[in-house]
This record gives structure tokens, sequence and C-alpha cells, in this order.
């Protein structure tokens, strides 16, 4: 399963669950219209890649009460207390995940959301913490990390909840919500100062307290982010092009001396120049013929490859290897091409296809668990820089009179994804995205119509 979502504001974050398969193919597209002028000149793979690209993989259970169950088997001594950080702070890190969704869709409803659908946020984050707190560890080292997460969950509960008070409107139909959600808010807060969790001062200072969470964020991922190691692809046949190239080169400069040679008979300033001019002609040819020799050569194959390691035992457990290129609509899959359709602003574009396969070994995960779950974050800052500042003039003709309205300049950014587990028929998936030169103004999931087929 597959999700495009923002993260911030022109950034752009797809979610991939491996669930199925150990094994997962994945074929990103990116359309980007050819009036912003990107090419490999502007930015090259490599650049987009690691300024651009940023990825997490993490443990990940679609049964969503198992890292609890873990925990209090933990608790019990029937799992050793690595086991029991592991799921708490899985159940934590998946608790965040779910209540950020909610909040998330609720915020961009606001002004059609109803009473209940914010009850059923409540109802079900009130009933998580509820689970959460009806175990505490009593060995000394569990309790402290059960206090973590939980003074963590409690302040973001907090802060999801204030979010949703700031965006209901002020109508008076708001008004009983809005009074739930404060009275649930202070309830967090008295909870926090009933445990003694954050000191007065870090109470009272929210730089400081907001940074203690940040904190204990990462105390709650350390466990279940998979520790990566990203590694550049054919450093070693770089340098071999690199010397075949010069040695090619070399050959030409040697047989172009020995017949001038010949020809002058001996070192004359006219032999000084000629040979001036080759060796001129080999800096300025080397280099070219170098990069068209690796591009024959690395052309089809991985750029990259990307390593994880479980963060508790520093095991392998899986691996992915990754391309990218810049590519014209007639070299993309025939699939592919249907789904976006030939039209001539299409031909225009410019694409980007990144790829990837991953391949886990789920006999090293943690025990009890075989899934994760991986985000990739695509900064869009690049594409933005290259848009035109100011805005466009319309005019408009109402009642007789005609006004003049400012509108932003906006591009629009089709997302094509085929998603391949090896185990039925690849998905594809396909998202518009809205941008300006400041942020994400849109996305839209539409629907694929042609005939399914590889």
């Amino acid at each position: 399963m597959i999700t495009v979502d923002k993260q911030d504001a022109v950034t752009l974050k797809i979610t991939t669950e491996m669930s199925e398969s150990k094994k997962l193919d994945l074929d990103l597209y990116l359309f980007i219209p050819g009036e912003l002028g990107l090419t490999s000149d502007v930015m090259t793979e490599s650049e987009f890649f690691y300024s651009a690209i940023h990825q997490k993989r993490a443990y990940y259970s679609d049964k969503i009460l198992l890292p609890l169950v873990h925990s209090r088997l933990a608790q019990r001594g029937r799992l050793s207390a690595t086991q029991y950080r592991v799921s708490l702070s899985l159940f934590a890190y998946q608790y965040v995940i779910a209540l950020d969704k909610a909040v998330n869709q609720l915020n961009l409803s606001s002004d059609s959301v109803t009473e209940d659908e914010v009850d059923t946020v409540i109802e079900l984050s009130l009933d998580i913490l509820k689970r959460l707190r009806r175990s505490i560890p009593y060995e000394e080292g569990l309790k402290r990390y059960y206090a973590n997460i939980d003074n963590y969950l409690s302040w973001y509960t907090e802060q999801k909840f204030l979010s949703m008070v700031s965006k209901l409107t002020r109508d008076k139909e708001y008004k009983t919500i809005k009074e739930r959600l404060i009275t649930l808010v202070e309830r967090e807060q008295a909870h926090r100062a009933l445990n003694s969790y954050n000191s007065v001062k870090a109470d009272q200072d929210i730089t400081r307290l907001s940074n203690k969470m940040r904190l204990l964020r990462r105390l709650i991922e350390h466990p279940i982010i998979l520790t990566e190691k990203v590694t550049s692809l054919g450093k070693n046949m770089r340098r071999a092009v690199k010397g075949m190239a010069t040695g090619l080169v070399m050959v030409f400069v040697t047989i172009t001396a020995i017949l001038a040679r010949d020809y002058w008979g001996e070192i004359t300033a006219s032999f000084i120049i000629a040979m001036s001019f080759v060796y001129a002609l080999r800096e300025i040819f080397k280099d070219d013929l170098k990069d068209m020799m690796w591009r024959w050569i690395r052309k089809g194959k991985p750029k990259w490859r990307r390593r994880y390691f479980d963060p508790t035992t520093g095991k392998q457990v899986g691996q992915k290897i990754e391309w990218l290129d810049y590519k014209p609509l007639t070299a993309l899959a025939d699939r592919i091409q249907m789904i976006r359709k030939k039209r001539v602003v299409q031909r225009e574009e410019q694409i980007l296809h990144y790829r990837s396969e991953t391949e886990m070994t789920t006999s090293r995960f943690m025990s009890g668990y075989e899934e994760t779950r991986d985000v990739m974050l695509i900064d869009l800052r690049a594409l933005t820089r290259l848009m035109d500042k100011g805005s466009n003039r319309i005019y408009q003709l109402n009642n007789g009179q005609v006004s003049r309205e400012s509108v932003e300049k906006r591009h629009l950014i089709n997302v094509i994804i085929k998603e391949d587990g090896h185990q039925q028929a690849p998905r594809y998936y396909r998202w518009k995205v809205v941008l300006n030169r400041s942020r994400i103004v849109d996305i839209e999931k539409t629907e694929i119509d042609v005939p399914s087929s590889n």
C-alpha cells in the first residue's frame, strides 16, 4: 500500500508498507512542467538524490495492539527488556502516525467537520492512552522508559487537540467540541504534572519543552528505525573508465607525436606548436570521452545501494538498490505512457524516474515483527526556485464593472507510482500535486481508467 501526503510546506511524503512480501520493486515517475526548465545541467541526478530525497524505514505492525501485547509479556518476564523497549516504542510510534493522519484529515475539512468525526478521534486517542497506562512496569529501568513514552504521547496528543481547536471555525455549533478538546488538553497537562514528568522551568518555557519532546521523539524512534548505510555504486568502475579514457587519448597523442616527428624530422617551432595543439585537444576530449564511456557502461545499472541494520542487534536485515534518471516520455513503459496520456503539453515535460528494488530478511527482524514501513520525503524546493516570481493579472466582468484580480502562478506535477510485490499483479497509482513558489497547494489522488496490464 502506498500513500502520498504533504510533510511540510514544500515536502512530499510517500509512504510504503511492505506487509505482503519480502521483496518490493517501486517505480516513481515525477512529471515536471517543461516551462520550469529543470534539466541535468541545472541539477544532476546525484545532486537531486542527495539533496532532495530523504528516506526512513521502521518496523511496523498492522495489528495495532500487538506491540502493546509484547510489552505486557515483557513486564511478566516472558520477553526481554530490549523487546519491551522495542514494543513500547513501536506502539507509541504507530499511535503518533495514526493521530497525525486522523487530525490532518479533520483539519483539511475543518469547515465541514462534524461533532461525531471529532468524537471518534477523541475516543480512539483516549482508549489507546488508557491501554498504555493500564500496565506500568515495576522495574526501575523500564519504568523510566515508560515514563518518557507516556510523557511524549501526552504532550503530542495535547498539541494535536489544540491544533483542531485552532482550525475549527468560531460558529456556535463547534463550541461544545472546542470545550471538550480544551478540557482534555487540561487533563493531559494535569497528568504530566501529577507524575512530575517535566520540571517547572520546562513547563514555563515552551522552547525548552519543545526541545525536550523532540529528544523524546528520537528516543521513541531509536529502537524501531532501521539504521542504514548508503553506498554509491560503480566507484571502482569509474576509476577504470577514467584510466581507459586517459589511455586511449594518450595512444592518439603518442601516434600523432611520432607522425609529426617523422614529418618534420626534428624538433622545430612548427613541431612544438602542433604538439601544443594536440595536447589542448587531449584536455578537451578526455573528459567527454570518459563521460561517454561511463554512460554507456553504466546504462541501466543501479546507482546506489542502501543497506538496513537492526538498531538493537546491528545485524543487516535488508537492502535496497536504487536508480534515478531523467527520461523522455518515449522511453517509459507503455503502461506508464497510457496512464499519463500522450498530449502536446506532456511531450514538453521533464520526467524524473526513481526506481528501487527492496529485499528484506524477515528472519533477522526483532522477534514478533515481519513488516516494515518506508517513508520517502521529496523536497520540492529545487522546483520552487525555478518558478517565476509575481502573479498573473486576470480581468473579470461583474454587473457591468470590470475588475482586475491578482492570481498566483501554480504548476501541476503528476506523480505516477508502480508497486510490484511479486505476489500479484503490479499496482499503479497516480496523484496530482499543485505547487506554487512557497508551498504545496493541493494533493489529489486520481483514478486510473486504462486497462490493467504489465
